[in-house]
């Protein structure tokens, strides 16, 4: 199969939420002797007296949704496109992942935090249902301009951008609030009514086009944060930024009627804007505060 060069991405920026396997919780744990739900309760349990937190290591966990946001070499928006659990379980997810981006000519891609949780979950999830990702495990990034040897699994290759490294020079600086807080700094949405430690809850209520909703919402922001990383790379410009996150709009504008979500995107960035302007602390000491490089 072969795809029109004209419709393959220069970056694919993705986000997944995904839940725990309570079976392979139980049998890990308990050799299979407590009920499945049970054994996954008493573990999050522990995890909160020991951790303070809820969250079960990503090794238990399969994706449940996959959003995809297409990238052009201008780092213009192509496409946002979302992977469900409903459209063949996560082994679809998965597979339709690393064929596409095979299929795509092994794109760069991008993640916030995503070497940490993304990828080594969909790494273990071809591992588990026997899903080959040669390209992935034992490529080379060959668009380096220097030591064009580096594997693309190697932390410091180009062909994997975790935003959340950048941001912290590689883990070198503590950065808490997340993708939340990044993209609050920009003047993004950044979380609406859903956080990750949800997710389990909403799915055990069949809630999955809420899932999807709030996959798609952090890919978005995700985008923004990728756009204003390549702004101080001084890849592009302020005023070329404003034009992509223009353009953006105007995209999310034109699928109101398919993604509602995006209405509501797109309100609480009015939202953050408005309530950052109204309580900007510092203007009184910006001499120019209109002029802009």
């Amino acid at each position: 199969m072969t795809v029109d060069s004209s419709k393959i991405p220069s970056w694919l920026i993705f986000d997944i939420e995904s839940v725990p396997d309570p079976g392979l919780v139980s049998l890990v744990r308990t050799h299979g002797e407590k009920e499945p739900e049970v054994a996954l309760q008493e573990f999050r349990d522990e995890r909160i007296s020991q951790k303070n937190s809820d969250f079960i290591p990503y090794v238990y966990h399969v994706p449940i949704s996959l959003a995809l946001a297409k990238v052009n070499e201008d780092l213009s928006l192509m496409d946002l496109v979302v992977l469900r659990v409903e459209d063949g379980g996560p082994s679809e997810i998965c597979r339709r992942f690393w064929r596409g981006w095979e299929l795509y000519h092994c794109p760069k891609i991008v993640t916030f935090n995503g070497r940490k949780f993304d990828v080594p979950l969909l790494e273990l999830t071809a591992f588990r249902y026997g899903i080959a990702i040669r390209e992935w495990l034992t490529g080379f990034d060959k668009s380096q301009a220097f030591d064009k040897g580096k594997a693309r699994r190697n932390r410091y290759s180009e062909s994997h951008l975790d935003l959340f490294d950048a941001l912290t020079n590689f883990g070198s600086s503590v950065f808490e609030g997340g993708l939340n807080l990044a993209a609050k700094l920009i003047r993004k949405p950044g979380k609406l009514d859903v956080k990750g430690d949800m997710v389990w809850d909403m799915f055990r209520e069949n809630r999955l086009e809420d899932i999807h909703r709030y996959c798609r919402c952090d890919v978005l922001d995700t985008y923004f944060v990728f756009l204003r990383y390549q702004l101080i790379k001084g890849v592009i410009t302020l005023d070329q930024e404003r034009e992509l996150v223009e353009k953006t709009y105007v995209f999310l504008e034109s699928r109101f009627e398919e993604e509602p979500v995006y209405r509501e995107y797109l309100e609480a960035r009015r939202t953050v804007e408005d309530y950052l302007d109204s309580h900007d602390f510092f203007k009184k000491y910006e001499k120019n505060h209109d002029k802009r490089e």
